[in-house]
């Protein structure tokens, strides 16, 4: 379970918005998987099916979190026009196996998070919005 306060969530529905229609993307950070802090980032694929992070706006967030005692818990981003759900492309690009994904559909107004093992298999994570 990843617990995550509705104003962040809030902050990626602006960001998701703002953005459409290209993934709007960042990090979320905290600690025990509640979260404290969201992180946006700039998707420099600037597409509206994939993201990607620029290294070194993905380091200086790395480095950020860390100064404050948080570690990275998710990277987030948004499905512009379909359902919050792990894509073929969002799974082939799922490196890291030690965070949560979490997509936002700007669509179905709903939000999901996922776990991705090395061999690639995702699996539903509950998400608990905090008021």
């Amino acid at each position: 379970m990843i617990r995550i306060p509705k104003r962040i969530i809030d902050r990626i529905v602006d960001q998701g918005r703002r953005e459409n229609p290209l993934e709007a993307c960042g990090y979320l950070a905290g600690n025990d998987n509640e979260v404290e802090a969201i992180f946006p980032m700039t998707n420099i694929d600037q597409s509206p099916e994939r993201y990607s992070f620029a290294p070194e706006e993905q380091f200086a967030v790395m480095q950020k979190a860390h100064s404050r005692g948080l570690e990275l818990i998710a990277a987030y981003h948004t499905h512009p026009a379909t359902p919050a759900r792990m894509s073929e492309e969002d799974i082939r690009l799922a490196y890291d196996t030690s965070i949560l994904y979490i997509i936002y559909s700007l669509q179905s107004e709903d939000i999901k998070a996922f776990k991705i093992s090395g061999e690639k298999q995702v699996v539903e994570v509950s998400v608990q919005v905090l008021l």
